[in-house]
């Protein structure tokens, strides 16, 4: 998961937490707040009735020590004013029962006793707590879209500036590590950011890179220099070894042992000339101007090793049901390739097996599957089979040098060319090539 999409996905989720907890408090909010703007309310009324009874006199309300009364025809809201003994006091707003016309009503009651002369009153003010209710549905739920609608515009802001902050993030990983194709690297262009991480982040890849680059250069220099200095003598010695050959007072004991050198002498000539391929493939020293078609390459390796084939009494099945031009290839390198990979496939398979070989046209390019029923690879051998002068247990009894696959690592990147293996012991392998469209022309 990007670092991109974990951010989001952190704010995103904070914000469902606070959101929950908000709705799990917000009736309690809402109870409170209309309680207190009731409360507000009613010390209002009782205010403005004060004034009221200052400026006209509590004649106005009652008159010969009579009670007055007054409520809403629904019974929402009712004003009782009445005379109480002197030494009673008091000043409270709280939840109380009345009865109003023979119903017993929940009231919201403002209570306050004040003088007038020498004579104590008792004003109540009271609002039905069923009517303070009726507003809490609709405050509950402007204020749950308001905080949906906000929670919404700060994850897009989150994402917003999310995507700008790590842009120069997303550009390091992919002008400097994913387009870059190792070992080959392009020259170094600096990120733009005011991030210091950032910028640190990008001097110091670069610098990995630049570290790994040389290391990478002087590797192919020397496998490139020690693969042409050895060819001289080793070619030196076996012209010297066929001469020795011609005299005719050489013993037969010498023969042979001449004769293992001059074996020696071969293996070792083998492998300087692999190294050297392997050394001009990954230093772009062949061209890709060639053009063939699948069908006689495949065609021109079963040619080149049907002999190996009849010495294991091994049978070769080919089939092409998408036949395409390959078009700015290496046609000696391609051959490489396919004829090691056949060529392996006899060598580890057992007596009277068989070797198929197939080609088609998929959604991702043009696979050509390699499979034969020989001793198979551990499923722990895998990762390491294209890992030079690595020989795995069934090579062990070859005349094998562990360049073979590494040489088809090689030409397959040389061409963009992608190589899966599946395998199982004493069932077979698969080696699964996918040649990219850049490279196919359909006839």
């Amino acid at each position: 998961m990007k670092l991109k999409t974990k951010l989001t996905l952190f704010n995103a989720l904070s914000k469902l937490v606070i959101v929950t907890l908000f709705v799990l408090l917000l009736p309690s909010i809402i109870e409170n707040i209309n309680r207190n703007y009731t409360d507000n309310r009613l010390v209002k009324q009782k205010e403005k009735l004060l004034q009221i009874v200052k400026e006209s006199g509590i004649k106005r309300y009652i008159e010969d020590g009579q009670s007055y009364g007054s409520y809403l025809p629904l019974k929402e809201e009712y004003i009782s004013l009445d005379t109480v003994e002197r030494d009673y006091f008091l000043d409270t707003i709280q939840d109380e029962q009345r009865l109003i016309e023979r119903d017993t009503i929940d009231y919201r009651i403002l209570s306050h006793t004040f003088k007038v002369g020498n004579q104590n009153y008792l004003l109540e003010i009271g609002k039905s707590i069923e009517t303070i209710g009726e507003t809490t549905g609709p405050l509950q739920n402007i204020a749950l879209q308001i905080l949906l609608g906000m929670v919404l515009l700060t994850i897009m802001a989150d994402l917003l500036y999310a995507n700008f902050i790590l842009r120069p993030l997303t550009l390091i990983i992919k002008s400097k590590l994913i387009g870059n194709k190792f070992p080959s690297f392009k020259k170094y262009k600096e990120v733009k950011t005011s991030t210091s991480d950032f910028q640190h982040l990008d001097i110091s890849i670069h610098q990995m890179i630049e570290a790994i680059e040389q290391a990478f250069q002087k590797e192919r220099e020397f496998i490139s220099n020690a693969s042409h200095e050895l060819m001289t003598p080793i070619s030196i010695l076996q012209s010297k070894i066929e001469n020795m050959f011609e005299q005719e007072d050489i013993p037969d004991e010498v023969k042979v042992r001449m004769m293992e050198m001059q074996k020696i002498l071969n293996r070792l000539k083998s492998i300087t000339k692999t190294l050297l391929m392997i050394s001009q493939i990954e230093n772009d020293q062949f061209l890709k101007e060639d053009t063939i078609s699948v069908t006689n390459l495949l065609h021109d390796v079963y040619d080149e090793i049907s002999i190996r084939l009849q010495d294991k009494n091994i049978r070769f099945e080919l089939t092409v049901t998408d036949d395409i031009l390959l078009v700015g290839v290496n046609k000696f390198l391609l051959f490489n390739l396919l004829f090691n990979l056949v060529n392996n496939a006899i060598k580890y398979n057992q007596p009277n097996g068989l070797i198929t070989v197939t080609g088609k046209v998929e959604k991702d390019g043009y696979h050509i599957d390699i499979t034969d029923t020989g001793i198979g690879i551990d499923a722990a051998q895998l990762p390491f089979i294209f890992d030079r002068f690595k020989k795995i247990k069934q090579s062990l009894q070859q005349d094998s040098f562990g360049l073979g696959l590494p040489i088809v690592k090689s030409i397959a990147a040389f061409h963009g060319v992608v190589i899966n293996v599946t395998s199982q012991k004493e069932k077979g392998s698969t080696f699964s090539l996918i040649l990219p469209y850049s490279i196919l022309k359909f006839i």
